[in-house]
């Protein structure tokens, strides 16, 4: 299961990274992962002082937002990342490592995201593709649209044929690790949102009941 978020960064946002964007300093992205050959694009030097204001950024929407924290319970939140492809730059299928090196202690990446920052119309190719058994869901957001997805999922970025693709992206630590509990409780905390205030106290009670004893039983 995936969810999107249309207008996760606000436009002013959106505009703000973008312009820091062009003055900040990027690097081969395989230097974040030298074994990893499907990876072809360009990050930003995370000690470059344009790129820390634009992760700033990017982190405040990351916290700010409570469909993520409905969707994802997030433990942990890696530093977002810019990335830019360029034509003929692309990521190959992959799956994401399943631990991030970030701070003293590794994140264990359970969930994945791309933030969208160019405007579609802007480049050619470039989809993300994530790959669900036989299907494929292509994937390509306004400017501040936001995709969160499991990080077992296999997925990869077209090639980019036109223009040039500018996203953020950053991993999820959950405290739900399991993804198909961590479903479970998302569609009771929906269920709870939009049929709570209808139910007689009891089964209201009940239902909370349920969540409660389901998350801290799950929690990790």
């Amino acid at each position: 299961m995936f969810l999107k978020i249309e207008n996760f960064l606000t436009p002013a946002e959106v505009q703000s990274i973008t312009e820091i964007a062009r003055q900040a300093k990027f690097i081969d992205g395989r230097l974040s992962n030298p074994h990893n050959v499907a990876k072809d694009n360009v990050i930003s030097d995370a000690s470059d002082p344009q790129a820390r204001q634009a992760i700033q950024i990017a982190f405040t929407a990351l916290q700010r937002s409570e469909q993520l924290r409905d969707f994802a319970f997030p433990r942990r939140i890696a530093p977002p990342t810019l990335l830019r492809y360029d034509v003929g730059r692309k990521y190959g299928p992959h799956v994401d490592a399943p631990y991030m090196r970030v701070g003293s202690e590794p994140l264990r990446s359970d969930l994945s995201a791309t933030v969208f920052l160019s405007p579609p119309q802007s480049y050619q190719g470039g989809e993300l593709a994530i790959h669900l058994g036989t299907e494929v869901v292509i994937v390509k957001g306004e400017p501040g649209t936001a995709v969160f997805y499991p990080s077992t999922t296999l997925h990869e970025v077209v090639p980019v044929t036109a223009g040039s693709r500018l996203v953020l992206i950053t991993f999820i630590e959950s405290q739900i690790p399991d993804e198909r509990q961590r479903d479970l409780l998302y569609t009771l905390g929906e269920v709870r949102a939009l049929e709570g205030l209808k139910m007689e106290w009891h089964n209201r009670t009940q239902l909370e009941y349920v969540i409660t004893n389901l998350l801290r039983m799950w929690s990790r």
